[in-house]
């Protein structure tokens, strides 16, 4: 796999821990727990190489932050508004770009229900300030900017905010969201706003005429638009209502287990028709199936496997949602924060501690890749796969 150029840097090193904020403890970026790495011959292992050298590497979702260890102090660790890029971590993803979601759901700086226009800025404001101290990970907004990181053996970040609850009724907000360097944003996170219904809403409504107005100016911008977390009448408005191919980033197959985090084929078909591509998610319990009900990457690819077949491999990514640190743990101690009762399916299902060769951002890709040789996909599928489709949808959206 080809080095990246990480020199070792970590977040706000030029700061001083216990002067300038308060440091905690944070989880390993690298090894945390045993996870199995996916089985391949001398051969395969070298045939991935050769992708990781050839192929765009673009993971559609990922929150690219290192979590404290001990999650009881999650909350407080917030209020101080830095988040810790795991930059080793990234140095060994063998990804090129990442769509990173940052973690404004869980910004409560003035808060406790998060999604606040100030915290978000706030937490924009200070992630660019740790970027710009480095020159390993570069801000993207444009396409060239992904392929250039790739030459220079550098990774090309793209902002993303998974909900747009914070422009409230204020169109302009996207504009400035857009001049801080955002380039990717959901409709709704789980909860309605004024753009439409989130998929824990009892009733979902469909888009708002504030949130048809939304769209057409997401559209102008050149942001592309998730629905991801957005009920399914809104997802199909939304996809509806965009004069270009929107995404869904993160999300699976609900005819493969019945969870509202999961997207119905009809969905998934009109944003494939649309032009659009399916990344598909692999955060602790969400991508399980009635064959393969303990979470793993088998049952992950199953998700994979089944959109491949309903809309073709040029309408299918991967976005894992991972991060740095106990996945598992970190849903126990926000579950409210982050809807993960009402987005999960009901059905009683094994629990794991983490999801088994999809543990974080270190390793996700490089075992993606391993599975998709070993079960005999070819050098172009696997290279719209795990890059070729996000790009194509994303030369035509971004301006």
């Amino acid at each position: 796999m080809p080095a990246k150029r990480y020199d070792g840097y970590r977040s706000y090193q030029y700061l001083e821990p216990g002067r300038d904020y308060r440091a905690f403890p944070l989880a390993k970026e690298l090894d945390r727990v045993p996870s199995t790495p996916v089985e391949v011959t001398d051969e395969q292992e070298a045939r991935v190489d050769r992708l990781f050298e050839e192929k765009l590497m673009v993971s559609l979702h990922d929150h690219c932050f290192v979590a404290p260890e001990d999650l009881s102090q999650f909350m407080e660790f917030r209020r101080w508004g830095r988040d810790f890029t795991g930059y080793e971590g990234l140095s060994v993803s063998g990804l090129d770009a990442v769509f990173d979601n940052l973690m404004d759901g869980t910004a409560m700086i003035t808060s406790r229900g998060g999604w606040k226009w100030d915290d978000v800025v706030y937490d924009l404001g200070m992630r660019l300030s740790d970027i710009a101290h480095q020159d390993f990970v570069r801000i993207a907004t444009r396409t060239e900017h992904i392929r250039q990181a790739k030459a220079e053996g550098r990774v090309a970040m793209i902002l993303s905010l998974e909900g747009a609850a914070m422009i409230e009724n204020e169109l302009d907000r996207l504009d400035i969201l857009y001049g801080f360097g955002v380039r990717a944003i959901g409709i709704a996170y789980s909860e309605g706003n004024a753009l439409g219904a989130g998929l824990k809403e009892p009733r979902d409504g469909g888009l708002t005429v504030f949130g048809r107005r939304a769209v057409e100016r997401m559209n102008k911008l050149g942001l592309a638009i998730d629905v991801s977390h957005s009920g399914d009448r809104t997802a199909l408005d939304t996809i509806e209502a965009s004069s270009k191919p929107i995404f869904i980033t993160h999300a699976g197959a609900r005819a493969l287990w019945d969870s509202r985090r999961l997207k119905p084929d009809e969905v998934i078909q009109a944003c494939a028709a649309k032009g659009g591509v399916i990344g598909i998610e692999a955060a602790p319990h969400t991508t399980i199936t009635r064959s393969q009900p303990r979470h793993t990457i088998e049952s992950f690819m199953e998700h994979f496997e089944y959109c491949v077949d309903l809309v073709g491999i040029d309408h299918v990514a991967f976005g894992p949602d991972v991060l740095f640190g106990d996945h598992v743990g970190l849903h126990k101690a926000l579950s409210e924060a982050l809807s993960i009762g009402a987005s999960h399916g009901t059905a009683e299902h094994p629990k794991v501690e983490w999801v088994d060769g999809l543990e974080s951002p270190a390793e996700a890709f490089r075992n993606i890749a391993r599975w998709l040789v070993k079960h005999g996909y070819s050098d172009d599928d696997i290279g719209k796969a795990m890059g070729g489709n996000v790009m194509r949808v994303l030369d035509e959206v971004w301006v």
